[in-house]
């Protein structure tokens, strides 16, 4: 067993501002792949989940919703649940939650000393450090579940550093391809990584790659696949799900994607975890993650979402085809190293639209005249100085009926929530 935080010796001089600057200090690069590092300093931490059960959950898009949904379905039957996630929109202390909640900056710092102390020469990245910094909080919380959200890829990412009992692969697309291979083979085949011989496995893509079912195969896990084991399918204002012999029907729609709720049930099925129809609404009817088609003013209706890359816009745009609405303001702001033109173009057919582009406050963020020479071809396309002028002028055009979506990266919504 690890030794509990608390009777670690802590750096009392640094903040966590001050821990998280340091951090951005140490390594000089934001990503190396590989887990050797990792594995030197988390075996010095003695770092030990058991008894829990550890859920590993990778993919390109859903990983946060699919995590979210389990933590409320798992709180609403009393278990005990920690969840480390990224990146973090507004405060650090996102990345790790106990039993819903956020930990003092202390703890944050106490853990952080912890792994400083524990790594001596070796160097870690900013995510590798805050990583082993989560997991020993974590793990000093003594849950009887711990969720945990692959950052990048699956195989090499520093969460594969622990075996799951369960793992989970959501939506998988294009992204990171400088890291992960440009196309849904290579991507597929490192988030499926996360596998372990013999272990459950739920796959929430409709469409996985061949490669997925290729290490499932190897691994000889047992699979659940999404339109396969388990579907979702919607009733009017409702909807749906089986899997075998269990079905619930008249279901609320979600505040998350729909897939990303049928995943999470499937691996809640897997876990044992059972819903009487009354309790399943509730658990559906509460789950909400900042940043995810997330409401945050009506008249006019503002929506921010993460959504950047083309599997993610493309849900935005048909979500956002379905609504009422007089005139749809666009306000994105994107990175450069994203597939640009793809992930616009699913928007491109929605009516009454109005493009303000801008971008956010990081070196990595794509110049917005980079964006309209993509929307070339559409109405009406203006650029702006920043995300937060771009929204403002949004808000002065629209009138009560109108919409306005902010969307495009983690930093250009965290801009507009932090405002």
């Amino acid at each position: 067993m690890h030794e509990p935080l608390a009777n670690r010796a802590s750096d009392e001089a640094r903040s966590l501002p001050q821990w998280l600057t340091y951090l951005e200090s140490i390594h000089p690069t934001t990503i190396e792949l590989g887990l050797d590092r990792l594995k030197q300093v988390f075996q010095r931490l003695s770092i030990d989940f058991k008894p829990a059960q550890v859920i590993t959950v990778a993919g390109t898009n859903g990983k946060g919703t699919t995590c979210a949904f389990i933590e409320q379905a798992l709180l609403s039957k009393g278990k005990s649940v920690a969840v480390y996630s990224s990146p973090h929109l507004i405060d650090y202390r996102e990345r790790v939650r106990v039993n819903g909640a956020m930990l003092s900056e202390q703890a944050h710092c106490a853990a952080f000393s912890a792994v400083e102390q524990a790594r001596g020469e070796i160097s870690l990245t900013y995510f590798e450090f805050g990583t082993l910094a989560g997991m020993l909080l974590m793990a000093d919380a003594g849950v009887d579940y711990v969720l945990l959200e692959v950052g990048l890829g699956g195989r090499l990412d520093a969460v594969n550093i622990v075996d799951p009992d369960l793992a989970i692969i959501t939506g998988i697309d294009i992204d990171h391809k400088d890291w992960l291979g440009d196309n849904r083979e290579d991507i597929g085949r490192e988030k499926a990584g996360i596998f372990r011989d013999g272990i459950p496995v739920v796959i929430g893509d409709p469409n996985p790659p061949m490669s997925v079912l290729q290490v499932a195969e190897a691994h000889r896990v047992k699979a659940l696949y999404q339109g396969k084991d388990f579907s979702f399918q919607t009733d009017g204002a409702l909807w749906q799900w089986q899997l075998g012999q269990s079905q619930f029907s008249a279901l609320p729609m979600p505040h998350i994607p729909m897939q990303n709720v049928s995943t999470a049930l499937a691996a809640l099925h897997l876990l044992g975890i059972e819903f009487v129809l009354a309790e399943l609404q509730s658990v559906i009817e509460r789950t909400h993650l900042a940043g995810r088609m997330q409401v945050i003013q009506q008249q006019p209706r503002v929506i921010v979402d993460v959504a950047h890359n083309p599997q993610a816009t493309q849900q935005l745009a048909s979500q956002l085809g379905a609504m009422n609405y007089r005139q749809l303001y666009l306000v994105v702001g994107m990175l450069k190293d994203k597939d640009i033109e793809q992930s616009l173009a699913p928007l491109f057919d929605l009516p009454e639209v109005h493009w303000l582009v801008s971008s956010p406050r990081v070196p990595r963020a794509a110049d917005p005249q980079v964006l309209k020479k993509v929307l070339v071809g559409q109405r009406k396309v203006v650029d702006f100085c920043s995300i937060h002028d771009a929204y403002t002028e949004a808000l002065s055009l629209a009138q009560d009926d109108d919409l306005i979506v902010v969307f495009g990266s983690f930093f250009t919504v965290a801009e507009i929530l932090a405002s």
